[in-house]
């Protein structure tokens, strides 16, 4: 009998292959049992497992051989098991990242939006903005919100500050950036389905109005009187794919 088919990672584990391992629950214990013997005795710290939701009837198996659950994503489980007791198994993801765009046209108005759906009743003004899709630049991305959200196309200048909050949604922490925007077009176009109002409010009433969150005051007054803020910047070392830098 062999191991599972699997490949070594540099800290010491084995990440088994999906696609290799048995459909037959039986078949795949016997090879689990033989696999997990062979790896401790090789030294392995680790094992990762992944298994799809077609083979659910795995699952019982695994956790009977002692792996835990690390997360799940889609219709994907993946579990560990440490082999080697105190092995460190890095968390999964522990953070959201957003952006709000802080856009001021040259006659001093602010692109302001409310949402249709709110935990506290009222107006509720605030910036536009949203969750950066997977892979998604945070510059690109707070454009294509605003865009979405808005129907304004507008250019990405800095990002003004982050607000760091814990425990926001299933007891994750959210990293959301405020970005001072400039608009290319004027004509809005609300998106219906989440917003329930959307105009351009002058930048003066915004910030005198006691209803709006001190918040967003406070981050809208430092990108209208500032220039200053951490901007794209581009390394030849870096494809600008793969990475984003913002930079002062």
């Amino acid at each position: 009998m062999n191991c599972f088919k699997s490949e070594k990672n540099i800290f010491g584990g084995c990440v088994v292959e999906p696609s290799a391992l048995p459909e037959s629950p039986d078949e795949f214990a016997a090879q689990l049992k033989f696999s997990l013997e062979a790896w401790k005795a090789e030294g392995i710290k680790v094992v990762w497992l992944a298994v799809s939701i077609s083979q659910a009837e795995l699952i019982p198996l695994c956790t009977a051989a002692g792996f835990i659950f690390h997360h799940a994503e889609g219709d994907i489980l993946q579990m560990t098991l440490a082999l080697i007791p105190d092995s460190f198994v890095p968390a999964y993801a522990t953070h959201y990242i957003g952006a709000g765009g802080v856009v001021i046209d040259e006659n001093r108005n602010l692109l302001v939006i409310s949402e249709r759906y709110k935990q506290q009743p009222g107006r509720r003004l605030k910036l536009p903005g949203g969750a950066m899709e997977d892979g998604e630049h945070i510059a690109a991305g707070v454009v294509r919100e605003v865009r979405e959200e808005t129907g304004i196309e507008a250019r990405f200048d800095y990002a003004v500050c982050l607000r760091h909050w814990h425990n926001y949604r299933y007891g994750k922490s959210d990293i959301y950036f405020v970005c001072r925007l400039t608009p290319l077009t004027s004509q809005i176009h609300m998106d219906t389905r989440e917003l329930s109002e959307c105009l351009w409010m002058p930048l003066d009433d915004f910030l005198n109005d006691p209803d709006i969150h001190g918040f967003n005051k406070t981050i809208v007054r430092a990108a209208a009187e500032s220039n200053s803020g951490l901007r794209e910047k581009y390394i030849t070392e870096y494809n600008t794919q793969n990475y984003e830098l913002l930079m002062p």
